[in-house]
């Protein structure tokens, strides 16, 4: 990981200036002093979107860890995210105040894992997520994909081998799955894993992949030559004929740094071969938790933006009252807040069915593909209520309006997953169209 450098302490404008000092060599005007209208959001709201109160449905247990995580996110995380979401940088420096929590690892039992409860874990992603989507991000691709498909899918030497540095965040993973030409198609992934002695050599590309450019350790999916089957490997950083080259100028989770992988060549030795991946159904399993955390992300975005909006809302003033005292502004608020409790109990119940063994994927796909489209709507809500402060990322608002369009699409797109339940209520699948014929001469 590349080190942060803690001892700059000046800052830049959006010129590129430093703070202090104008073109002419006079001192700039800080333009939050200067112009004063709320209140942003380094300086995080309070929460107030839990209006059903699901904090009693949670266990004390649950309850402490979502006050803990809350808690440093609010006085770590929120007063830098503005300034690395739009650099496009990762907060290097954050990794042990995120690593404190001993949240990483989520519901894995042992090696030094947390072993949380699915809701633990959910709301864990939901409170990361309500200050800022990219670390949520960071967490679960490191946590709910790496981490997880170790668990479930490796060797008992390498769970010892690799999760406890992981859990700690000494070490950082991300999960190659999605490729230039396979993305909702992922089952369909050209890199192939052929056998040589004492192990693999893979040849592919890799793209989209999060916390790519800096992983430790990377979680890569190929297809067998021999078996024609898709296997999982274990691939170190800096290993021989692999290359990462960190995806640019994306509009939504800034934070995050997405990779284009490439693989020439890579020889894994048969240790790192995870035993548990010998079909693409194997993933299913990672993927069937990873997705319920995903489902709690948007819900984690909504609370944020309305908390944001709500105390903006009172302190901001037009025409001598606060646009909270504005009818069209409180029925904007309260349709927020109905779309957040209700997210809240979808994500809740698709817990429990977790627990209780009787979720399915039709489920999961539907949390997913519910939460983002009523968090899509919220946040357009919310970038109307800020008006003009509301394409600042200073705010908030802006910021969520762009990194809600990613996790809008990844981890099944909201088309995909809602074919994915599709094809549970029918008993149809329609992902696949009909092949057409050619074209006949006129």
């Amino acid at each position: 990981m590349a080190p942060f450098n803690a001892s700059r302490t000046t800052q830049q404008d959006g010129h590129g200036k430093e703070e202090g000092c104008s073109d002419l060599g006079l001192p700039s005007l800080d333009v939050s002093i200067a112009f004063p209208q709320a209140t942003p959001a380094s300086v995080f709201p309070p929460h107030v979107s839990d209006y059903y109160q699901l904090d009693d449905l949670l266990t004390p247990e649950e309850q402490a860890l979502r006050r803990k995580v809350r808690d440093v996110m609010e006085k770590e995380v929120a007063p830098i995210m503005a300034k690395y979401w739009e650099k496009a940088e990762f907060p290097f420096h954050i990794i042990p105040k995120l690593g404190s929590l001993c949240v990483t690892g989520g519901t894995i039992k042992g090696y030094g894992c947390p072993g949380l409860s699915i809701t633990g874990s959910a709301i864990v992603t939901a409170e990361i997520a309500r200050v800022d989507a990219s670390c949520s991000t960071f967490i679960l691709v490191h946590s709910s994909l790496a981490m997880l498909t170790i668990a479930l899918c490796g060797s008992e030497l390498q769970k010892q081998k690799y999760l406890d540095s992981l859990a700690r965040l000494n070490t950082i993973a991300c999960w190659a799955l999605t490729e230039p030409d396979f993305g909702s198609d992922a089952s369909s992934l050209g890199t192939i894993a052929t056998k040589v002695e004492g192990g693999w050599l893979l040849d592919g590309q890799k793209r989209w992949i999060g916390n790519s450019t800096f992983a430790d350790v990377l979680v890569v999916f190929a297809r067998n030559t021999t078996t024609n089957q898709i296997n999982g490997y274990i691939v170190k950083k800096g290993a021989p004929g692999l290359s990462v080259t960190k995806i640019e100028n994306k509009i939504g989770l800034r934070i995050v740094q997405n990779g284009d992988i490439l693989l020439k060549k890579v020889f894994v030795p048969d240790e790192d071969r995870l035993p548990g991946v010998n079909s693409f159904q194997d993933t299913s399993k990672v993927l069937a938790v990873s997705r319920v955390m995903v489902a709690w992300q948007p819900i984690g975005i909504s609370m944020g933006v309305f908390d944001m909006c709500h105390r903006y809302l009172k302190e901001r003033k037009q025409f001598g009252a606060p646009l909270a005292a504005f009818q069209l502004n409180q029925e904007k608020l309260v349709r927020m807040l109905g779309n957040i409790q209700a997210m809240l109990l979808v994500g809740w119940r698709l817990c429990k069915l977790y627990e209780s063994g009787k979720m399915t994927s039709g489920h999961a796909s539907m949390g997913k593909a519910w939460t983002s489209l009523k968090a899509r709507e919220n946040v357009s809500l919310a970038r109307e209520l800020l008006g003009g402060n509301g394409i600042l990322a200073d705010f908030l608002v802006a910021k969520a309006f762009c990194d809600l369009e990613p996790i809008y699409t990844y981890e099944g797109t909201y088309d995909i997953n809602s074919m994915v339940t599709g094809r549970e209520i029918t008993g149809i699948a329609s992902f696949k169209p009909a092949i057409v014929g050619k074209r006949s001469r006129l």
